[in-house]
């Protein structure tokens, strides 16, 4: 049986209807400095375990989601919007 995935507009989905698109980081200010932005898009940590990262849920409501999820179990957590996501973040 395929690893079911709580997408927050379609219900339990599996796992291959979704794109994994990379790790959802708070990105830099547009004027960071050149070297803040290098070590954004090279210089990250890569450790094992919980992570957010964005989710394309491309064969179903076609939704940008933040998943949580462990790098060592492969388990999904928490599912929310990408849109409702930033919004709680930059209001934070």
């Amino acid at each position: 049986m395929a690893s079911l995935v709580s997408c927050p507009h379609c219900g339990l989905r599996p796992k291959e209807e979704f794109t994994i698109r990379g790790a959802a980081l708070r990105r830099p200010e547009p004027d960071a400095s050149p070297e803040v932005w290098f070590e954004h898009v090279y210089l990250r940590d890569n450790p094992r375990g919980e992570h957010e990262e964005y989710w394309h849920h491309t064969a179903g409501c076609r939704r940008w989601l933040v998943v949580s999820r462990n790098t060592a179990t492969h388990e999904t957590g928490t599912v929310l919007d990408a849109a409702a996501h930033l919004k709680a973040e930059t209001s934070a």
